[in-house]
């Protein structure tokens, strides 16, 4: 089940979907590359993936094209990669990841 709420901090106002994924397992959580600490993907970032995805125009970081939507995602701490969520389950292997950039 997921939830709207509206983020604070740098992201204040914005909307943002909720993912039932456990608070802990959150700040446990990390990019698999890097080690930086993951945040919960804005709404509008979310909204935008999905339509490029539906467009077929979203390729992942193994270069393979995205084709099923995605219910959210993480964004790694320097914002140029999202781990995908489905089912409420975090993606979280390079691979998979979506560039943000020019995204």
């Amino acid at each position: 089940m997921q939830r709207d709420s509206f983020a604070t901090g740098p992201l204040r106002g914005t909307r943002l979907m909720l993912m039932t994924i456990d608070p802990t397992l959150l700040q446990i959580l990390a990019c698999p590359e890097n080690k930086s600490p993951v945040t919960v993907a804005p709404e509008k970032i979310v909204s935008s993936i999905n339509s490029k995805i539906e467009s077929g125009k979203i390729l992942n970081r193994a270069g393979q094209l995205v084709t099923t939507k995605i219910d959210g995602g993480l964004i790694r701490d320097d914002g140029k990669f999202l781990y995908p969520v489905r089912d409420n389950i975090p993606i979280m292997l390079i691979d998979e990841a979506i560039p943000l950039e020019g995204t």
